[in-house]
């Protein structure tokens, strides 16, 4: 079964990519006229996001790049860039969006990732598509999942706390009406006659 799992799992560069472009949308939800409810359900999620992505590169990407590749520049300032996002991460967590100083840390924090980001989607990623096999990468991509699930699980609430936060009425009202009309084409595809059925007897 695992080897099934890992065929069909997404390479854990895919994953990689899926997280950049998630922070950066959120990051594009964040106007300095925004409520200080909505700006904190914004850098919330976004500091979340972050803290669990480092970990997962940190913990199962950076070693894989280095057993291919030893020395790189890149590669070398990754986990120092990782540090610095926290601290800053660690202000903002603790800061009042109303306070002085709070639009620019986040425009400070989002410097560094868009930096961090260049340089793995131009550099780290392409090099892993060179040096790592396709079997490997899935693999990679299967545990990335596993823990992603694991590390979020506790956070379930918060998450999706601050996603509703972050919607206007308009999407809200858009995504509930979409689940109802999803709700009742299910139902009422569960609910047609087996004409097969009705044929046989």
């Amino acid at each position: 079964m695992s080897k099934l799992v890992n065929k069909i799992s997404p390479s854990i560069l895919s994953m990689i990519r899926m997280d950049h472009t998630h922070v950066m949308a959120t990051f594009h939800q964040y106007m300095l006229s925004s409520s200080p409810s909505k700006k904190r359900a914004i850098v919330d999620n976004i500091c979340l996001a972050v803290s669990m992505h480092a970990k997962l590169e940190e913990d199962l990407f950076y070693p894989e790049m280095r057993k291919v590749k030893h020395d790189d520049h890149v590669l070398d300032k990754s986990v120092p860039e990782h540090n610095e996002m926290r601290e800053i991460m660690d202000r903002l967590r603790g800061a009042d969006p109303t306070s002085k100083g709070y639009d620019q840390a986040v425009m400070a924090l989002m410097r560094e990732i868009m930096h961090h980001v260049a340089d793995e989607e131009t550099t780290l990623l392409p090099e892993a598509e060179k040096y790592i096999s396709k079997d490997r990468l899935a693999e990679l991509g299967a545990e990335w999942t596993r823990r992603r699930v694991h590390m979020a699980k506790p956070y379930a609430g918060e998450i999706a706390y601050n996603t509703a936060r972050t919607f206007t009425k308009g999407t809200v009202l858009a995504l509930a009406g979409t689940a109802l009309a999803a709700g009742y084409m299910f139902s009422r595809s569960s609910h047609k006659p087996d004409h097969a059925a009705h044929a046989r007897h």
